[in-house]
């Protein structure tokens, strides 16, 4: 992998519209894989990828149809269950 495909935490921060103070703390908690090459950390391609996929939201697949699984729309459809 050649260097240019590394991202600095400035360039991810960029990407992902955070500030760098939140990049940095995803990898001192070990949420983002980066390397310190001295001059900061480097967050490789697949890492970056990674950590996205793994932050990515499903929705659940619902007999129904359904799609919404936020905890309104869960406690709207237990009362509704309950009065039927």
């Amino acid at each position: 992998m050649s260097r240019e495909q590394y991202r600095t935490v400035k360039e991810v921060a960029d990407l992902l519209q955070v500030n760098e103070v939140t990049v940095r703390r995803w990898i001192k908690d070990g949420e983002l894989r980066a390397i310190d090459i001295g001059k900061g950390w480097r967050i490789g391609p697949d890492d970056l990828d990674a950590f996205l996929e793994g932050h990515a939201t499903r929705p659940a697949a619902r007999p129904n149809g359904e799609t919404n699984t936020s905890p309104e729309a869960t406690a709207a459809q237990s009362t509704k269950e309950q009065k039927n």
